[in-house]
């Protein structure tokens, strides 16, 4: 429609944002396919809502036998009050910096990480064995003692007294779980943190923690060979260098999206779709670790709650016997994987932004909440589980370390310092 010479723009637009960062676009620039997807529907899900709590609770037959025995209704109690929490995530929660493969995704992943820290809360103040049993409710064959492995017992590469396989130690390491889990995890980190200098510290740093931390679980006693050539120079580094590739496939792409409704054929719309689980566009992540002192910090810092993270893991299933390949274990690590991914754009975003005043968003500040909870819960329920005292080398070295590293930043701010001085005279 056009007035006095001049066309009239629809003003109804669709706005998101997280901390300082805007993503805003117009209902008239969306496909029709999938603009219904982008409008609100909140009151239509509420009524939807409703009559699934009306089914589910019993509200229109309380006396019936399916909803009379306590444990079942405490059960779907708990577990309708997650659903409605998450449906209120799902519609209401704050967007975050990430649009595909819809923002309504991460409002649900936002969510889910609230109930894990709402959960974690719990567990913290419960006793030990409590917490222990607790967790049959997560998953029926938990709360048994699991005896730990321990990877170190024999180092032996050839074993010739055993004539079926004198190989053994080796192909009992080569086909553990955590082989796979090793390079699907840092092809992962690789696409989250998208730098390589990074990615290798933090690789060396984890098999430091497990050095460190051996003499308290059986599984970090691992051999020479096991830790540094299968570990960092083969499975990390697989990792690593497949993860890199995938940055440079997406950092390399020219995007320029079409929407399904104008692909010519049936193949490009299904290309289209597919393409709908890929990032909309492709940011470049400046750490620059070495550009001040405090920036020095702030990346020293993702790298201690990532290895602090990762650590959790272990201490968690130690203290919750919590076998590896349970359900559980993948559920968390899952979880972490959907939290850290806005976590990471989030921390970036805040790390490149020069305003004097700014704040985290609001998954940093769910992931660090969640790691330090976790780690409550590891020195709590770890208390009298470890008898071996840390060996005194291992005490000296590292605060050895602490002492070296606080000498290097006060020197560094000392010498700018000193070099912004004479730049004034």
């Amino acid at each position: 429609m056009e007035t006095n010479g001049q066309r009239r723009v629809r003003r109804d637009h669709l706005v998101q944002e997280n901390g300082n960062t805007g993503l805003s676009f117009s209902v008239d620039e969306l496909d029709p396919w999938t603009a219904w997807a982008y409008k609100p529907h909140t009151i239509s899900l509420l009524f939807i809502g409703a009559c699934f709590l009306i089914w589910a609770s019993g509200a229109l037959d309380p006396e019936s036998s399916e909803y009379g025995d306590l444990v079942t209704s405490v059960k779907r109690g708990v577990w309708a009050m997650i659903a409605v929490f998450l449906a209120y995530c799902l519609l209401q929660a704050p967007s975050t910096v990430l649009i595909r493969p819809h923002p309504a995704i991460w409002r649900l992943v936002h969510g889910m990480a609230v109930v894990y820290l709402v959960a974690l809360t719990f567990l913290l103040f419960q006793k030990r064995d409590d917490a222990r049993q607790f967790m049959k409710f997560l998953h029926p064959d938990l709360g048994v003692e699991l005896p730990e492995r321990s990877y170190g017992a024999d180092c032996r590469i050839y074993i010739p007294e055993n004539p079926s396989s004198r190989f053994k130690n080796v192909y009992e390491t080569l086909f553990d779980e955590f082989v796979l889990a090793h390079i699907f995890g840092w092809w992962g980190k690789a696409i989250l943190i998208r730098n390589q200098p990074l990615l290798w510290v933090l690789s060396i740093g984890f098999e430091f923690m497990e050095f460190t931390f051996r003499h308290m679980l059986p599984n970090f006693n691992e051999c020479w060979w096991d830790s540094i050539i299968l570990d960092i120079l083969t499975c990390n580094w697989f990792g690593i260098w497949a993860g890199m590739h995938t940055v440079r496939y997406f950092d390399g792409r020219t995007y320029e999206w079409v929407g399904i409704s104008r692909q010519p054929n049936i193949i490009g719309k299904v290309k289209r779709t597919l393409g709908q689980f890929t990032p909309a566009q492709w940011d470049k992540d400046e750490w620059h670790p070495l550009l001040d002192p405090w920036r020095f910090i702030q990346v020293l810092s993702l790298c201690v709650v990532f290895l602090t993270v990762e650590l959790n893991t272990f201490f968690l299933k130690f203290c919750l016997w919590i076998p590896p390949r349970n359900p559980v274990i993948v559920y968390r690590l899952i979880l972490w994987w959907l939290i850290a991914i806005p976590t990471i754009r989030e921390y970036n975003s805040y790390l490149q932004d020069r305003k004097p005043v700014k704040k985290v968003g609001a998954f940093c500040w769910l992931s660090l909440a969640i790691c330090i909870v976790e780690l409550l819960i590891c020195v709590k329920f770890g208390q009298g589980l470890y008898p071996k005292p840390m060996p005194k080398w291992l005490v000296i070295f590292w605060l050895s370390s602490g002492v070296a590293l606080v000498l290097f930043l006060f020197s560094w701010s000392w010498k700018l310092q000193r070099s912004y001085s004479r730049k004034r005279k």
